[in-house]
């Protein structure tokens, strides 16, 4: 990723977002054109487009306007990449263990398949460390830019896996795992198949991946 170099953040701005109700409309309006500009700039052009002064001219704000909301490129590039993010899959209500894994799982390739090829590497493997140490830094744990894009992704896409997963029924049927392992098991193979560009996977390989996980956990539970 390569944004217009800065040597330092900022220091004199300020850092604890303020309340909903004491927001100014126009720094409202200035950050939404900030963020409508970096996104497009990322959507069109990845990571390396979004400078700062591509994203100022796109959006007709100016640099010192920018730093009011974001101290440094490399947190506009992680607000628009978390933008960008499509919402987690419904969790279906009704089913046994099987169908509710086999829907989630067909709904939340749906969602990897349609999400850009730059943009889905990106979130999994690029951006996380830098912005985890730049959070613990005094006065910025509440900048929600800060946030590694990788603890957005668990949050976002993992409540999904938790109403099927974390639920007596799952513990009855496959007995104590792994559940960072579990997922991995699970979307593991979509994420790779849509990173290596492979034709698109559809309900009946959800089906066998499903059935294959359950298939593993059961005859680990006979083993013991």
């Amino acid at each position: 990723m390569s944004v217009e170099p800065e040597a330092e953040p900022r220091r004199d701005v300020e850092t604890r977002p303020a309340s909903p109700r004491d927001e100014d409309p126009r720094r409202v309006r200035s950050r939404a054109r900030l963020l409508d500009a970096a996104t497009a700039l990322l959507a069109t052009g990845g990571a390396d487009a979004v400078t700062i002064d591509a994203v100022t001219a796109s959006a007709g704000v100016a640099r010192a306007t920018l730093y009011r909301h974001f101290a440094n490129g490399t947190e506009l590039v992680a607000a628009a990449f978390a933008r960008l993010l499509p919402p987690a899959p419904p969790v279906p209500e009704e089913g046994d263990l099987r169908s509710r894994l086999v829907e989630l799982l067909a709904a939340q390739a749906r969602i990897i398949e349609e999400a850009p090829i730059p943009l889905t590497a990106m979130c999994w493997m690029g951006l996380g460390p830098g912005l985890g140490e730049l959070a613990k830094e005094p006065g910025r744990s509440e900048r929600p830019e800060l946030q590694s894009l990788r603890e957005i992704l668990v949050d976002r896409y993992r409540s999904s896996f938790d109403r099927v997963l974390a639920t007596s029924e799952a513990r009855r049927e496959l007995g104590d795992f792994d559940y960072d392992l579990a997922l991995v098991q699970l979307l593991g193979p979509i994420v790779f198949n849509r990173l290596a560009t492979l034709a698109p996977i559809d309900r009946r390989a959800c089906e066998h991946i499903v059935d294959d996980f359950i298939a593993a956990r059961r005859a680990r539970r006979t083993d013991r």
